[in-house]
Parts: C-alpha cells; sequence; structure tokens
C-alpha cells in the first residue's frame, strides 16, 4: 500500500499564490505518475495537472495553465502544485493521486492510490 499525505493548502486572496506539497509514503519502491485533482462542493472531481515518472513529462489542464507549475521533489514520490494568479473558481479540495502509467494522465483510473486532500480557498 501506498499512503499519500497533501499539504500546504489555505486561505489565499484572489492573485495570490499557493504551494502544495504531497508525500509517498509505503511501499514506495516503485516511482509513480503522480497527479494533482480538484472538487469543488456540488462539481464533480477535475484534473489539474500530473508529472511523468522522471519529470520530464508535465500535463495541465487548460484552466490552470500558465498559473499553475507541478514538479518532483528530491526525495521519491514527492510532489509540488505552485499554484500563481489565484482565482475564486480555483477553490477545492486538493487531492494528490499516484499511478503507474501516463497514459492517460487526466483520468482519475491510471491512478490507484490518493491522498485525503487539502482545501484551497481563493477569497475575491
Amino acid at each position: 500500500q501506498v499512503q499519500l499525505v497533501e499539504s500546504g493548502g489555505g486561505l489565499v486572496q484572489t492573485g495570490g499564490s499557493l504551494r502544495l506539497s504531497c508525500a509517498a509514503s509505503g511501499r514506495t519502491s516503485s516511482t509513480y505518475v503522480m497527479g494533482w485533482f480538484r472538487q469543488a462542493p456540488g462539481k464533480e472531481r477535475e484534473f489539474v495537472a500530473a508529472i511523468s515518472r522522471s519529470g520530464g513529462t508535465t500535463y495541465y489542464a487548460d484552466s490552470v495553465k500558465g498559473r499553475f507549475t507541478i514538479s518532483r521533489g528530491n526525495a521519491k514520490n514527492t510532489v509540488y502544485l505552485q499554484m500563481n494568479s489565484l482565482k475564486p473558481e480555483d477553490t477545492a479540495d486538493y487531492s494528490c493521486a499516484a499511478g503507474l502509467t501516463d497514459v492517460y494522465p487526466s483520468a482519475p483510473y491510471e491512478y490507484g492510490y490518493w491522498g485525503q486532500g487539502t482545501q484551497v480557498t481563493v477569497s475575491s
């Protein structure tokens, strides 16, 4: 089993920045594709960003391109999401996910492990 723990959420004003972190523990002998998803109240979960196992390829939802940056940390299976120019519509619970392939990186079914989530609230 792999456990994922997110941190870094909080309350920020429009235009502000936050950096989310996700660290994996447990059976981390494999290097995973890491992704971020978010879910706002009353809405379906949506893909935000993902990064390949090597870190050489990144994927972004159109809604966050140019504002968010996903990166891998030095520790194995650690991932960050730098969020700049935040908007009220970015308000959601953000979850980290880990999977073995990035054939369809925006598809939740690609990911076998999920964190509990961290809340991001952007005030107008």
